[in-house]
């Protein structure tokens, strides 16, 4: 990672993966700015010691000012069909770009992903997020095409503690998922290492059944495995049946997996929330 006289890094977009990202770096010692569309987490971030701009409307020329004189910047905003274009361009002095995508790009594809698996553009999501990936790279963005994104406070043990959770089918499909922490990591790691251009699914390593998770989960919270509900009742993310690779997107970035599968990752959450 980086060192202290390492130039900024600006987040775009500073959600649940940015914070994460802003904490490494700013651990590092590293100069933060971040954006934001609402004040909801502006007061943590600050807390940090992050620069936050709050903006429901990001402008090029602010975001201009904010890259400086060879910023890194790490995006992380959803596509809104318009935001990637009018402000992709304004990035061009940084000294890299990274961009959080999603294994969604990879559509009604099914067994394994890596960084060799082509596109699946058939569904109006996967098409949009392609569009804001084709924005950043042609900027020179490198690409992550995240899974799905758990950490303290979100994910799967947070729907089972609740319990609205219904789990998808007979629980056979393979769902991936990466750990927040890990993102940030890699994202950060890309920005250092990973060539321009490039675009890498993420996951942990260990991809499993879903119904193994919820019910190590269960075991793990005391709680009763969930009602399950018919796969075309369960939500979009957890139709897919597919394992992936991580491998390729952790070369680029130089960067191993702190949390390589979901007993260590959920095992983190707990242990976070736990202390408050």
């Amino acid at each position: 990672m980086r060192r202290v006289s390492e130039p900024p890094l600006l987040i775009l977009g500073c959600g649940f993966t940015g914070a994460a990202a802003a904490r490494l770096a700013r651990g590092a010692g590293r100069e933060v700015r971040a954006t934001l569309r609402h004040d909801d987490g502006a007061d943590r971030l600050r807390a940090m010691g992050v620069a936050v701009s709050v903006t429901a409307s990001l402008d090029p020329d602010d975001v201009r000012r904010l890259v400086g004189e060879g910023a890194d910047v790490l995006v992380c905003f959803p596509p809104d069909g318009a935001t990637d274009a009018r402000v992709a361009p304004a990035v061009r002095a940084a000294r890299a770009v990274a961009y959080v995508s999603t294994t969604g790009v990879y559509g009604e594809r099914t067994g394994r992903i890596d960084g060799a698996t082509p596109v699946d553009p058939s569904t109006e999501k996967a098409r949009a997020r392609l569009d804001a990936e084709a924005r950043w790279r042609d900027e020179g963005a490198v690409v992550l095409r995240a899974a799905g994104i758990y950490g303290p406070w979100r994910g799967l043990h947070r729907r089972l503690l609740r319990g609205d959770f219904r789990a998808p089918g007979d629980g056979s499909r393979v769902v991936s998922r990466v750990h927040v922490d890990d993102l940030a990591a890699v994202a950060l790691g890309a920005l250092a290492n990973a060539p321009k251009g490039g675009a890498w699914p993420l996951a942990d390593a260990t991809p499993v059944p879903q119904g193994e998770v919820i019910a190590w989960l269960c075991a793990r919270l005391g709680l009763p495995l969930p009602p399950s509900v018919p796969l075309d009742e369960a939500p979009e993310t957890l139709r897919h049946d597919r394992s992936v690779d991580p491998t390729d997107a952790l070369r680029a970035a130089g960067v191993a997996l702190r949390f390589p599968s979901y007993r260590e990752g959920f095992e983190h959450c707990l242990a976070v929330e736990s202390a408050g």
